[in-house]
């Protein structure tokens, strides 16, 4: 599976991804011991691939932790930093549901191109 990302506002600090096949533990999909979690340079900008991603249904959630202090940072609820999920959902309040963002994979090579918000 590959991800690219789109949008980045700078090239400082990390970019963290999240794929999670239980809803349950979406978007905060720390707690799942079956996530797939990774951070890369935000100077990296190819992307990452995946090695390995069993079939079935996934959701990915991709933030850009600018400053690095392994965390999304908000001001009054709102994100500071970048945030992107898969099938780049309209972002109103909130995070999407698992249902919104949620993709297929297959046998097949899988792309996902995640296209970060930022709302400040």
């Amino acid at each position: 599976m590959d991800v690219h990302f789109e949008g980045l506002r700078s090239d400082k600090g990390m970019i963290r991804i999240c794929l999670t096949r239980d809803e349950h533990y979406f978007p905060k999909c720390e707690d799942d011991p079956l996530a797939y979690k990774a951070s890369i340079s935000a100077s990296d900008k190819t992307g990452l691939h995946i090695e390995g991603v069993a079939p079935g249904d996934y959701a990915l959630l991709v933030l850009h932790d600018e400053n690095g202090n392994a965390r999304l940072d908000k001001m009054l609820g709102i994100p500071r930093e970048g945030v992107g999920f898969s099938g780049n959902p309209r972002l109103l309040v909130g995070p999407p549901s698992f249902e919104k963002v949620r993709f297929r994979v297959e046998h097949r090579r899988v792309s996902q191109d995640i296209r970060l918000k930022y709302f400040l």
